[in-house]
């Protein structure tokens, strides 16, 4: 990404997406062999977002916790699609494509893995520099499962993903969602949760190999922990 385009992006990232302090910006990660669609600054009707126009691509726009983030507590965020990826089915390996997600990624007892995660984690390393998150939790939009399912990740039990939105009869509409993220991750893994990592805006659409176009709007994440 060109450094000017980069700079406006990540101003318009802190200016939308608020979170607890943390020495790192809002920057595009971009997954090895995965094609990405850079997120654009726009005003959506006077609305502020980020436009991704996804095709055959994984956009990840994220900020890591350092130090990580003891204790998350409430998420509220809003998001918008004008299509659903092709045939997509979140518990299949190979169609396990979102429109739009919001992922939080958590430290953890790694020791409590299985090998199978630790020769996962390893290769993550290797080809991107970093380990996997203890656990993730991604809120995402289905194409049929419905609102409140939880859908384990079908390589790997520490990816879980929580459906807010299904189908298409919100298409083309603003959707906003408050979230407990110490109950959802509760829900999800069957355990408390441990500090906050790094939170990512990720539209998914390679597997199916689909076009469409995604909106994210106004992000805050606060600790449930009050400032001394």
């Amino acid at each position: 990404m060109a450094g000017r385009q980069q700079l406006a992006l990540t101003r318009a990232a802190e200016r939308l997406l608020t979170t607890p302090p943390s020495t790192l910006a809002w920057q595009p990660f971009a997954l090895p062999g995965k094609r990405y669609v850079v997120y654009e600054p726009m005003n959506v009707l006077g609305r502020p977002a980020l436009r991704v126009k996804a095709d055959n691509s994984v956009s990840i726009l994220r900020r890591r916790f350092e130090p990580t983030l003891s204790a998350p507590g409430r998420l509220a965020f809003s998001w918008k699609a004008d299509a659903l990826p092709l045939n997509a089915d979140l518990a299949a390996a190979d169609a396990s494509d979102s429109p739009v997600g919001v992922l939080l990624g958590f430290e953890g007892d790694r020791t409590r893995w299985s090998p199978k995660m630790h020769r996962l984690s390893e290769m993550s390393r290797l080809l991107t520099g970093e380990e996997l998150p203890y656990a993730t939790l991604i809120y995402v939009w289905g194409n049929k499962e419905a609102p409140g399912t939880v859908v384990v990740n079908p390589r790997t039990d520490r990816i879980r993903k929580l459906v807010l939105d299904s189908g298409t009869s919100e298409l083309g509409n603003w959707r906003d969602h408050v979230r407990d993220v110490q109950a959802d991750f509760r829900q999800a893994f069957g355990e408390e949760p441990g500090p906050l990592r790094v939170v990512a805006l990720m539209t998914d659409t390679d597997n199916t190999r689909s076009a469409l176009t995604a909106w994210y709007g106004a992000l805050k994440l606060e600790s449930a922990v009050p400032a001394p």
